[in-house]
Parts: structure tokens; C-alpha cells; sequence
């Protein structure tokens, strides 16, 4: 690439942040986030570890305080129904579980992001036979964990979710889930390859959950090794899904 088109991109990059930093001090976080996307994109395709890595934290911020506006509505509804999909949706937290999958909850996510919700979303899947519930995103690439059922789940043999939900699920309950499907996608992550192929491997898990803090302070700190090592040898090894499996 020509100095000329790297300068360009680099150009680009700022303006695009100048935006995004704007519209986050404004406190208008959906849209803060939407710029921010665009320019770790261009910085991705520039492998510029250096502005990629001072995307994060202002891309991290617009989340949070979009994660706070959902939590802070109090209560978390669980959906099931394609008509409930198909509501005009309202800040808050969503609990998407069979028969719908993650691939809907990811569209629901995004359709109600474009509207201007502000909504936090999660997919359980059918409990498990050691009695747990499955937690699960999905982007390029899926990640799992598995979590203790909030209060009020009773089993059941027969059912698409193999359990009734018997009680409102607490906020404080969906924090938690989410909190470790955030950690199993960053362990999912190999500490040994390149730092480089991590930032790569970290920002499509972040594609697939995009709420954990934590995930993206892993791809912060990726991208300020990348910035020191010499460019990888090898190409990257690249997962399409989570080996585990339940």
C-alpha cells in the first residue's frame, strides 16, 4: 500500500473518532459506538495497532453506558416468539431462548441498535442435562459458556427448554451470565499466537457479544503488542466456532 493511501486511511480514522468522541461526550452512545466501528474497521485493514488500540476505550465507553441504560430499566424480558421479536423494542435486557436461537437475538439486537433502543441481549439454550443453561453469541464465530439457571427455573423432562421460568429473572442474574460468557470468549482466545492474530480473534468474539468490558480491554492491550512485535510468520489459525460443546 502507498504512503499515500496509508496517510489517507490514517486521516480517515480521526475524523471518523473526532465524530464518535463528539457524539459520545454529547451522550448519544448509539451513535458514538456506530462511528467507532467504522474506524476499528479501517484500522483492522491498516493493521494501525496504534489508533486501534486508542479505539477501544472511547468504543468501550458508548457500550457501557448503553449496557447501563438497559440495566438500568430494571427488569429482564424473556422472549420466545417471533411477534415478540417483532415489537417495537425499549431499552432493557433481553433474554432471547429456544425456539429462538442467537442468530435471531443478534438480528433483534442489531434492528433495535439501528432504531435507537438501547438493548443488552442474551440467548440461553434448552437446560442442560446437569442442570444448567447454555449461554450463547454468535457473530463469525460462536462462543458458549454455561451458568447456574436464575431462581425460579424447575426442570422439566418434556419442552423445547427442557424447564419453566417460574419468576421474573433479576438484572443482577443477567450481569453475572453475561459476565462469563465475556470471560469464556476471551479464554477462548490462544495467549501464545501473535499478538497481532489475537486482536483479530478478539475483535470477532466482540462482534458475536459485544457488552463485556473486559473483552475489550483484552483487545486494547492486544493491539499495544502488536504495535512491538515483529509481523507474524504464519498465517492465523482461525476457529469458525467455540470447540465446546454441550
Amino acid at each position: 500500500m502507498s504512503v499515500m493511501s496509508e496517510t489517507r486511511a490514517m486521516h480517515q480514522i480521526d475524523e471518523i473518532m473526532e465524530k464518535a468522541s463528539g457524539l459520545l461526550a454529547a451522550m448519544r452512545p448509539l451513535e458514538s459506538e456506530q462511528f467507532s466501528l467504522r474506524a476499528l474497521d479501517i484500522a483492522l485493514k491498516q493493521k494501525d495497532w496504534d489508533r486501534l488500540a486508542r479505539i477501544v476505550m472511547p468504543l468501550q465507553e458508548a457500550r457501557r453506558l448503553r449496557r447501563q441504560e438497559a440495566t438500568d430499566a430494571g427488569k429482564v424480558r424473556l422472549i420466545d416468539t417471533q411477534t415478540q421479536l417483532r415489537a417495537k423494542p425499549e431499552p432493557g435486557c433481553y433474554l432471547i431462548q429456544p425456539p429462538l436461537i442467537a442468530a435471531e437475538a443478534r438480528a433483534f439486537r442489531e434492528s433495535a441498535l439501528r432504531r435507537g433502543a438501547g438493548v443488552f441481549v442474551m440467548t440461553r439454550e434448552p437446560m442442560s442435562r446437569d442442570g444448567k443453561w447454555p449461554i450463547v453469541a454468535v457473530g463469525a464465530l460462536s462462543v458458549r459458556t454455561k451458568v447456574d439457571p436464575p431462581e425460579g427455573v424447575e426442570p422439566h423432562d418434556s419442552g423445547v427448554t427442557r424447564d419453566a421460568v417460574t419468576k421474573p429473572i433479576c438484572v443482577s442474574w443477567f450481569e453475572s451470565a453475561a459476565e462469563a460468557l465475556g470471560d469464556a470468549a476471551i479464554a477462548s482466545v490462544d495467549p501464545d499466537e501473535p499478538a497481532a492474530h489475537r486482536v483479530e480473534d478478539l475483535i470477532e468474539r466482540l462482534d458475536a457479544f459485544p457488552e463485556h468490558e473486559k473483552l475489550h480491554q483484552a483487545l486494547e492491550r492486544a493491539a499495544e503488542e502488536a504495535l512491538t512485535e515483529p509481523a507474524p510468520k504464519h498465517e492465523r489459525r482461525r476457529g469458525l466456532d467455540d470447540p465446546t460443546t454441550f
